[in-house]
């Protein structure tokens, strides 16, 4: 059977991450307020122990609402590069994948493409991303290491090396992996179902696709969040918890893991879950109007059953 694939061009792909580090960009520091506030629990459950709107107002009657902004600039900076990575990537490598397998055998094993495009995808945006998101956890646990982004990397830098920002990098992994797997593959899949209730997406309005788009990234993000949640506690805890002499960093891990046990490793889920629904949500809606905007080359749609 004869497939109309789409060839890409280097062009298409600058448009692909341009319009993923946007939508991750701008979301994930909207974001924040909620995230510093889903971090203090994960650091402090003993403190931030009532709840999520509890928490907001002892955070805001402690230490003032500018606390709530606290790793934006770390936020906005390391989130873009990570969508660009993530988004574009993800493309490349779903194309990638097509032209290797061919389109008929890329059908039959669909999820195994989404899975694997989503998991290289996201490696390579967690290289771009861990730096500044052990910056931001430096600065959201410890309100009084330093003054924003420059202040926090360049102290992090001169008083602990370079190897210091990659301390998470396990966890990071961990965590994100998962998650971008989740996020595309029930994407892809939950479009396909909420299409089938209202035909082709050739015969809707954008409107309608949009919609489409904010529907499935909802239900991605809610599957996302519950699969990364232990790992992203760890990553939490990781980043403000020094390792003992000669200890390395899966020990730690391990040793991190048995202190905060199952219940432990879901704390902040529900702040979690408003968090990565809503923002899962518009990146993907922000991210399909933005590739209509910037003229990308159009989405490759995998027909047939998966695997």
């Amino acid at each position: 059977m004869s497939h109309n694939i789409p060839q890409y061009s280097a062009s298409d792909y600058f448009k692909f991450a341009l319009a993923g580090a946007i939508g991750c960009g701008t979301t994930h520091s909207s974001m924040v307020p909620i995230d510093v506030v889903k971090t203090r629990i994960q650091l402090e459950p003993n403190v931030y122990n009532k709840g999520m709107v509890a928490s907001f107002r002892k955070i805001i009657g402690q230490e003032g609402a500018t606390a709530l902004l606290t790793g934006f600039g770390p936020t906005l900076l390391g989130y873009s590069l990570q969508g660009a990575f993530k988004f574009g990537g993800y493309e490349v490598f779903k194309k990638l994948f097509i032209d290797i397998l061919g389109y008929d055998t890329a059908s039959k094993y669909k999820n195994s493409v989404y899975m694997g495009s989503a998991a290289i995808a996201e490696f390579f945006a967690d290289i771009a991303l861990c730096p500044l998101e052990a910056t931001r956890i430096r600065l959201v646990s410890q309100p009084q290491f330093a003054n924003g982004l420059f202040g926090g990397f360049s102290r992090i830098l001169k008083e602990e090396g370079v190897g210091s920002f990659y301390n998470g990098f396990t966890p990071i992994l961990f965590k994100q992996i998962p998650y971008n797997i989740a996020k595309f593959l029930v994407f892809e899949r939950a479009s396909e179902f909420y299409l089938k209730f209202t035909g082709p997406k050739d015969r809707l309005s954008e409107t309608a696709l949009t919609g489409i788009n904010l529907l499935s990234g909802l239900t991605a993000g809610l599957a996302a969040a519950i699969v990364s949640q232990p790992a992203d506690t760890l990553l939490s805890k990781v980043n403000k918890t020094k390792k003992a002499p000669g200890q390395s960093t899966v020990g730690l891990l391990a040793q991190l893991a048995r202190q905060l046990g199952f219940v432990g490793s879901f704390a902040g889920l529900t702040t979690r879950l408003v968090m990565v629904g809503t923002l899962t949500s518009l990146q993907f809606g922000i991210y399909g109007s933005l590739k209509k905007t910037l003229g990308c080359g159009p989405t490759i749609e995998i027909g047939g059953g998966g695997h």
